[in-house]
């Protein structure tokens, strides 16, 4: 029986330790062999690439974990973080990971057993911090100082500033405009600051990202399409139809209808939760 697509309510680590295959966070590919690490965040959607004989380590925590770890490991922004990892950093993350596990598993439901846990999430965390995560596939390229353009660092700040916004209020506006006036810069040196951080236009990124919210909705809630629409800002159902079709190429109903036959996670016999 296939399962749905998960929309993570919680921080999810995946470490694969047997075979070869791929692993798919909000539509997009993740290549996996033994070593491979996959950090996907609450509002991700998962879903198993289909391969048989695919095996990870799991370790997922709910977000106001977080809070109590006394340190604030930076989490990847916005698209899941993905490591393949070897040598000595492989090494020590198994090592984290293993000894999380075997943790969990032995004090589960011990109240200063959770302090260790968390503290031990917190190291995790920050080793995974110190890594350089591998490309994301179709990432695009980073941006690199251009003789004669003194601006790429502001470019960077803009961009960033303006995915913070959008990522808050892509349900409200879609308009270029209102994004210039809450960040107090005009429509050009954001489309500026896009460009040259994603080849995309500030209006692209923020139809990109409205889009990616009504492809999880659709993916992994019963939600009505229409529903869908209303919550990402669009009051008439054949608005949003058109915008789903522009953006991602089928009609809401198509997508959602072709998304079936696909197991929700590789085989993982062992799952801490904290928090």
């Amino acid at each position: 029986m296939s399962q749905r697509p998960l929309l993570l309510d919680r921080h999810l680590l995946i470490l694969v330790t047997v075979g070869h295959g791929a692993q798919e966070v909000d539509f997009r590919t993740y290549p996996c062999r033994p070593g491979s690490l996959i950090w996907v965040q609450p509002g991700q959607v998962l879903q198993h690439g289909g391969q048989a004989g695919l095996d990870a380590i799991m370790v997922c925590w709910a977000p106001e974990a977080m809070g109590g770890l006394g340190v604030t490991p930076v989490a990847p922004p916005y698209d899941a973080g993905y490591w393949q990892l070897a040598g000595e950093d492989e090494d020590a993350v198994i090592n984290e990971v293993s000894q999380l596990v075997v943790d969990c598993q032995r004090h589960r439901g011990d109240s200063l057993a959770a302090d260790l846990l968390r503290h031990q999430l917190a190291v995790l965390l920050l080793r995974l911090a110190l890594l350089p995560a591998s490309p994301a596939p179709d990432a695009p390229a980073a941006l690199e100082s251009v003789p004669g353009r003194p601006t790429v660092r502001e470019d960077v700040g803009n961009f960033w500033r303006l995915r913070n916004e959008v990522e808050r209020s892509y349900g409200q506006t879609r308009r270029v405009e209102d994004y210039a006036g809450r960040l107090e810069c005009s429509v050009r040196t954001l489309t500026r600051a896009c460009l040259a951080a994603t080849g995309r236009s500030a209006k692209q990124v923020i139809d990109d990202r409205v889009a990616l919210e009504a492809r999880r909705l659709l993916a992994a809630t019963d939600l009505p399409v229409a529903e869908v629409g209303r919550r990402l800002g669009f009051p008439e159902p054949t608005n949003f139809g058109r915008f789903f079709q522009r953006e991602v190429g089928h009609s809401p109903g198509a997508f959602r209808a072709g998304l079936t036959g696909r197991a929700g996670l590789p085989n993982a016999d062992r799952t801490p939760l904290l928090g």
